[in-house]
């Protein structure tokens, strides 16, 4: 059995990254989805919110698991036996990184592989970032999340307040 992880922090899961799920579950016999817990930028969902979202989400589909952690993502990798790290890519600045990243994981265990996968190109726009800062000013999400999500950025939303900064949520 070949395990891929997709990390991230999924702050929220929007079409791209139900897009790239999707297809890695075509690819390898099991696809965990993990939710990272302590990025270096500004989240808007708590990870208990962020792991509930992203298992709503792909809840249909039986080959994706979800689960929450912390540390390395490559340490993570090896905690429950993934041989493969899955990443999506949308335009060229996130090849760079994602190489680079891919060549220090390499460094660290090379006996996992990172497979990146070319976005769709109707997402290649979208980023978590945007969905944050479109519904922070009170734009139409719901072509880019999934409708769960978008009711869960409605009610953050009112509970932040209408007074918030949008650059707080930026990345």
């Amino acid at each position: 059995m070949v395990r891929a992880i997709f990390p991230g922090t999924f702050d929220p899961i929007h079409l791209g990254h139900m897009d790239i799920a999707s297809r890695a579950a075509r690819l390898f016999d099991e696809v965990v989805m993990a939710v990272y817990d302590r990025p270096l930028k500004s989240l808007l969902f708590s990870p208990e919110e962020r792991i509930s979202l992203v298992r709503e989400a792909l809840q249909d589909n039986p080959k994706i698991k979800v689960t929450g952690y912390s540390g390395l993502t490559i340490d993570f990798a090896r905690q429950i036996d993934a041989q493969v790290i899955v990443r999506g890519l949308r335009v060229f600045s996130d090849f760079e990184f994602e190489f680079r990243m891919a060549l220090a994981n390499q460094r660290l265990a090379k006996d996992i592989e990172t497979v990146a996968l070319i976005t769709a190109e109707q997402h290649t726009f979208l980023s978590s970032s945007t969905v944050r800062e479109i519904a922070t000013l009170n734009g139409d999400v719901s072509s880019m999340v999934p409708p769960h999500v978008k009711k869960a950025l409605q009610a953050k939303m009112l509970n932040m307040g209408e007074h918030s900064p949008p650059n707080s949520l930026r990345d």
